[in-house]
C-alpha cells in the first residue's frame, strides 16, 4: 500500500498481488491535519481487506534533499500508521510526484479543477508505490 500524506487528504494506492503495478485506490479526507483517527481507521481497514503486508509513505523532501516541516509531519504520520496497523512502514522520497501526477491528469485531458484535486493525491500515492516496487524488486521477490 502506498500513501501520499497531505494536510487534509491522504492518497491511497494498492498494488497487484505480484507487486508489478500500483494503481490509485482512493482519497481519505479529514477536516484538519490533527484529526487522524478516521484516517488511520480507514487505512487499517483497507490494509486488512487487501491483505497488505507493507506500507510505503511518501516523504516530501525539499529539492536539496533536506527535511522541512512537511517531511517531519510525514514521518510522524508513518509512525502512527505503523502503530495502528502493526505493519512495516517505509518512507520513500516523493519529490515531484505531485508534478508527475498533474502531468498524468493533463495527458488524460482532465481539466476540471475539482476533479483534478479529487484524483491527484491518489495518483501521487500510486507513483510513490510504483517507485518503491521498481527500486526494490529483488528484495520484494
Amino acid at each position: 500500500m502506498g500513501l501520499d500524506y497531505g494536510s487534509v487528504t491522504v492518497g491511497v494506492a494498492l498494488s497487484d498481488a505480484l507487486l508489478q503495478s500500483a494503481w490509485p485506490r482512493e482519497i481519505i479526507r479529514r477536516d484538519r491535519e490533527s484529526k487522524l483517527r478516521h484516517t488511520l481507521a480507514r487505512i487499517e481497514e483497507l490494509a486488512r481487506e487487501n491483505a497488505v503486508t507493507q506500507i510505503v509513505v511518501g516523504l516530501p523532501l525539499n529539492m536539496d534533499g533536506s527535511e522541512g516541516e512537511r517531511a517531519r509531519a510525514a514521518r510522524a504520520f508513518a509512525e502512527k500508521v505503523r502503530k495502528r496497523t502493526g505493519l512495516p512502514v517505509e518512507l520513500v522520497d516523493e519529490r515531484l510526484t505531485t508534478v508527475e501526477a498533474d502531468e498524468i491528469l493533463d495527458q488524460m485531458g482532465l481539466t476540471d479543477r475539482a476533479q483534478r484535486k479529487a484524483q491527484v493525491d491518489a495518483i501521487a500515492a500510486s507513483l510513490i508505490l510504483q517507485d518503491y516496487m521498481d527500486n526494490n524488486r529483488n528484495r520484494l521477490a
